[in-house]
């Protein structure tokens, strides 16, 4: 049974795919623009990894997006 952490980062890592995916941008050119190794992208949209809070903030600044809209689809 998956914890609540694994089922955050999991839904975290989904809403990003949705929105680069929704921008139209590739996995390579949103890890530019948020200035981060696109694996290390790859493994956040998978929800594989826990990243930091700074991560997530230079995702949404390259998403062009408040850091709020990446929790989205989190629901207590």
């Amino acid at each position: 049974m998956a914890s609540d952490k694994d089922q955050v980062v999991k839904l975290i890592g989904k809403q990003i795919r949705k929105l680069r995916i929704s921008n139209h941008l590739t996995l390579e050119s949103l890890a530019f623009k948020a200035d981060m190794d696109y694996t290390q992208l790859s493994r956040i949209e998978l929800g594989k990894i826990n990243t930091s809070v700074f991560q997530l903030y230079k995702i949404a600044s390259a998403l062009n997006i408040p850091i709020q809209e990446l929790f989205d689809d989190i629901h207590r």
